[in-house]
């Protein structure tokens, strides 16, 4: 037999009724953040400041969030354009650390939730308003995300999470939403939920939940064709880095916002970085979601094949490990972390060779690279080739192989000693 368990505030920084007249709401204009909306003037009686940022959402309106804000009661709305904000200090150093957290899931809810908390806690001192609320729930992570974040920027803000606090489920919050007239996308028929940004979208809800159960992407992809349904032409994109930075896309000098928002159109019709990733949540959960992440997949594919060719084997090797350290951190709600100014440091260091053009062949899903220049490359042809040259001297094989081999002589031959 389940029990519910009232929830009881505990945190330090958690707001309570009393406390405050107004909040800065962080507004996608979703289900839970309309929702909330709603919520927060019944139960707190606080005006609301809804707060959108634009991240480069792939699939959001932003401009009909912000109005349904105002229609839901919010006593002001505010998107904040903060594209190459977002682009420029986030992403170049996703790219730089090639962002892959367990398997192919490039970050991208993870690194829009340092943003929108930087902005939030702008917002919040601009307005004079000393809480924020998100729309997190108690099971995921970025309510630890966004609290972390917030009262690390600035220990005097508290924090509502809503969703957390009233305990509703997805179908509870539909029945509210159609009982106050809220205008929503979701359904029980079509239960899915979106976290949206240039860099991905998360999709996670019904089928996708359970394991067992394969996901139609067919009702779910909202950015990307499925890879069945891409055309039977590959096509071969080019991309130019200047230290670890892409600077340019088929030729064309452009900004890291505009190369990306270039990947995604082409990636996205190519059905390219579409992932089903089983994750650990920080709260101990194993959950599955489904990632649409095509201009992320296509720069970050191309940046580590154009690393490991102009960086040692043993370097390769080592980055790798910090790369998935850098995941795990921001993965992980630490992006404020000491640690992480350690790696960006290293990361920063690597990438001053990372300079040259990669072209990468799309095709039903796939991104492969197939060509790589760079002035930095460790490729010397006169070494590598298999055909005759003076460069690389054969005779001094025999001799590195008799060394290279006596520990495993040594070993399986004491192993072998008859008794």
């Amino acid at each position: 037999m389940k029990t519910t368990t009232t929830y009881q505030k505990i945190g330090s920084y958690e707001a309570k009724k009393g406390e405050f007249d107004t909040c800065v709401l962080l507004y996608s204009g979703g289900l839970d953040t309309s929702v909330m909306l709603k919520w927060i003037q019944e139960q707190y009686e606080a005006d609301v400041i809804a707060v959108t940022v634009d991240i480069g959402q792939l699939h959001e309106g932003l401009e009909e969030a912000k109005q349904k804000a105002l229609k839901l009661g919010a006593a002001s709305a505010h998107i904040i354009d903060a594209k190459d904000r977002f682009a420029d200090e986030l992403l170049t150093q996703a790219i730089k650390a090639n962002a892959d957290y367990q398997g192919n899931y490039h970050l991208s809810c993870p690194l829009g939730r340092v943003i929108i908390s930087q902005i939030a806690v702008e917002i919040a001192q601009q307005e004079g308003a000393t809480v924020i609320a998100h729309g997190s729930t108690g099971k995921g992570n970025d309510q630890v995300r966004f609290e972390s974040y917030i009262t690390t920027l600035d220990p005097s803000l508290k924090i509502i999470a809503p969703v957390r606090e009233w305990g509703m489920g997805r179908d509870e919050e539909i029945a509210y939403a159609n009982l106050h007239d809220i205008p929503i996308k979701q359904t029980s028929a079509k239960p899915y939920s979106y976290d949206d940004n240039m860099w991905g979208s998360t999709g996670e809800g019904g089928e996708i939940e359970d394991p067992k159960l394969i996901p139609p992407l067919e009702d779910i992809l909202e950015v990307c064709v499925h890879p069945k349904d891409a055309p039977d032409v590959d096509e071969i994109v080019e991309v130019t880095f200047d230290k670890g930075v892409p600077v340019a896309f088929n030729g064309q000098l452009r900004s890291v916002k505009e190369i990306t928002e270039k990947a995604n159109t082409i990636g996205a019709s190519h059905g390219v970085g579409i992932v089903h990733l089983i994750e650990d949540r920080l709260v101990g959960l194993k959950v599955r979601g489904v990632y649409e992440q095509p201009g992320a997949h296509i720069l970050i594919t191309a940046h580590r094949a154009l690393e490991k060719l102009v960086s040692t084997k043993d370097l390769n090797e080592f980055k790798a490990m910090i790369d998935q350290k850098w995941a795990y951190m921001c993965y992980g709600a630490k992006w404020f972390d000491p640690t992480m100014d350690a790696i960006h440091a290293f990361q920063d260091t690597v990438n001053e060779k990372v300079t040259g053009t990669v072209k990468v062949r799309l095709y039903k899903g796939h991104a492969e690279v197939v060509s790589l220049v760079s002035p930095n490359s460790l490729f010397d042809s006169d070494l590598a080739t298999f055909n005759k040259n003076a460069s690389f001297n054969q005779n001094a094989s025999p001799g590195f192989i008799e060394l290279h081999n006596l520990a495993q002589k040594t070993a399986y031959n004491v192993s072998h000693q008859s008794s």
